[in-house]
């Protein structure tokens, strides 16, 4: 549920609630009017009283599964869990007294007693909700006998590390994977204490697992995180017989920030150049400009089919590799409508090793890639298929997320914060505000609609903002002019609002009729990159929408704002490339599908 916006008086507050009636009750004797059904959680948040949970997010339906959030209820003979209980009129609630305090101190040894106690080699140490909830309730030393199972980690995707000891059983991930991706990898096995959260039968890779990482980002504790790979990537750093490139995706410019105290948003774009210098990179390169390229080879795919009848209708775009996962195993008959360009990231990565190579004198052999990603299932996707390998080696040898980047900073004692903007280096570094606002859900569309609307008319048209296709509704529907005739486009994100998107695509197909969108972006993860897998913990709603915010402030400050006018890709394209879609960039640019089985056994 949605917190109201309300606003706040001296004695009370209200809520608005959307027409909806509201009821008036009292929260630790304070007055709070608010609509029918909000929660007694949501209600005390107005007040500015925070009361614990550990399985309650801000994404996802409330379960009661931990217990934390109990209050008490004047009449009431037994305390009431806050984030599934609706305010009533006339409550008087109690959110915290000693007893209130004790049950919940209980309530956490009980959940400590199953925890094994290994903080300090966690991934999730000093950004783990468990661990903050035990620091403020003074827990100091184990009170009951250990329970603790010790079960074998979950290595099997090579994106996502499952650790099931250290799973408290809030149900975050197997809601989130169930109710928001549409995935169903994740399940609860067993009962009481011997409940673990885990693929049926199988493994993390040989489930459906699409590597998302959204179970991770839901998850409170170390149970689920990114299998690291920052030792990899230091390996390259010291060796002084490799020159290490790096590139950083469009939404990792406004989300690093919240890893080092900022408000999400905050575009740190030339702090993230000197920092990676700093490391020890040799060259700065970004995704943006790859994704400049990709709206070249993209816009051209769909101008090719849409004007020319050259390949099945809706083009379905191919930036996400999670979804690209979830449409190989779940959705293999949409194959025909796929782009084959690859994703902006892999694309920078071929470059590297083939045009920048060239250009620098540099041997390709000595040439290390390294990817700063929002996303787990880029780590996958840098192995996915042969095509993967078309500079002759890995394009991209290594895929780190946000948050990996954010620890080596720190190990590395950078004062982040305090470091002057610095440039990228230009040949693969440069782009335009079309390439960045590739990171949030709408962008891709919004970007290809710039170009090849020019493209089409063979004009340069003033048409830059495609609101129709912004925002975090699930599934967004517009209709374009272009030289006089209508593009229909759909824009979804989260893998679960696709179904709807892909059966009315179907339909059309199997009775003859028109395809009911010509262009459609699909984005995994809810709100696109700024609400990766692999983004700083915390996300909700407001985060993602503060996220987008700064990309789209990025793409209103440059000076170029379309694709096709980056200066560096038009080299790119004059005396490498030659065309879109030429043999050149078919070899290096683009990629191949194939239906695969749900379980790989």
């Amino acid at each position: 549920m949605t917190n109201p916006n309300g606003y706040t008086t001296k004695s009370n507050i209200v809520a608005g609630g959307n027409g909806r009636p509201s009821v008036t009750a009292t929260i630790n004797g304070q007055q709070v009017k608010v609509p029918e059904g909000t929660t007694i959680l949501d209600a005390a948040r107005l007040l500015h009283v925070e009361i614990p949970t550990l399985c309650k997010h801000a994404d996802l339906d409330p379960t009661a599964a931990c217990g934390l959030c109990i209050v008490k209820a004047k009449g009431s003979s037994k305390m009431l869990r806050a984030c599934c209980t609706p305010v009533e009129k006339g409550m008087e609630i109690t959110t915290h007294d000693a007893e209130i305090v004790e049950v919940r101190r209980t309530v956490v040894e009980l959940i400590l007693s199953k925890h094994p106690n290994d903080c300090l080699t966690c991934g999730r140490n000093q950004n783990c909700e468990l661990q903050t909830i035990a620091s403020d309730f003074g827990i100091r030393q184990a009170v009951m006998p250990s329970i603790a199972k010790d079960f074998e980690l979950d290595v099997s995707t090579a994106a996502l590390t499952l650790d099931p000891s250290k799973c408290i059983s809030c149900g975050r991930c197997v809601h989130v994977c169930q109710d928001i991706q549409n995935v169903h990898a994740l399940c609860f096995l067993g009962r009481g204490y011997e409940t673990q959260i885990a693929p049926a039968g199988v493994s993390l890779g040989e489930s459906p697992c699409v590597k998302c990482g959204q179970c991770s980002a839901h998850c409170p504790t170390g149970a689920i995180f990114e299998f690291d790979e920052t030792w990899r990537t230091w390996d390259f750093l010291k060796d002084p017989e490799l020159f290490t490139v790096v590139q950083i995706a469009p939404s990792v410019r406004v989300a690093i920030g919240e890893a080092f105290g900022l408000q999400p948003g905050t575009n740190l774009t030339g702090q993230l150049y000197a920092a990676l210098r700093r490391l020890g990179f040799d060259a700065i390169f970004d995704t943006n400009f790859g994704a400049d390229v990709t709206i070249l080879e993209e816009g051209s795919e769909f101008i090719q089919r849409f004007m020319h009848s050259r390949g099945e209708l809706p083009l379905i775009t191919s930036c996400c590799p999670a979804w690209v996962d979830f449409m190989e195993k779940f959705h293999g008959d949409m194959i025909g409508h796929f782009s084959t360009c690859k994703s902006p990231h892999e694309i920078v990565g071929v470059l590297a090793k083939t045009y920048y190579a060239e250009k620098t004198g540099l041997d390709p052999a000595r040439i290390r890639c390294v990817s700063i990603m929002p996303c787990t299932a880029k780590k996958w996707e840098i192995g996915r298929h042969e095509s993967m390998y078309a500079s002759g080696y890995q394009d991209v040898d290594v895929s780190l997320t946000t948050r990996e980047l954010a620890r080596m900073i720190k190990q590395a004692g950078i004062a982040f914060l305090d470091l002057e903007e610095e440039e990228c280096d230009p040949i693969l570094g440069d782009y335009t505000g079309a390439g960045t606002i590739f990171g949030v859900t709408g962008g891709v569309m919004e970007a290809a609609l710039r170009t090849a609307a020019d493209l089409i008319t063979g004009e340069t048209l003033e048409q830059l903002e495609y609101t129709g296709v912004r925002g975090l509704e699930g599934v967004k529907e517009a209709e374009v002019e272009i030289a006089g005739r209508t593009v229909r486009v759909a824009v979804a994100h989260g893998l679960g609002h696709v179904e709807s998107v892909l059966h009315r695509v179907r339909e059309a197909k199997e009775n003859g009729e028109e395809p009911p969108y010509h262009f459609v972006e699909v984005m995994a993860c809810p709100g696109g990159c700024v609400g990766g897998g692999g983004q700083p913990y915390g996300v909700t709603n407001d985060v993602r929408m503060a996220r987008a915010r700064g990309l789209y402030s990025d793409d209103e400050r440059r000076k170029l704002r379309k694709s096709h006018e980056n200066p560096h890709v038009k080299r790119l394209y004059d005396g490498f490339l030659k065309e879109p879609l030429g043999r050149k960039a078919h070899e290096l640019l683009h990629t191949k599908y194939q239906a695969r089985l749900t379980y790989a056994r």
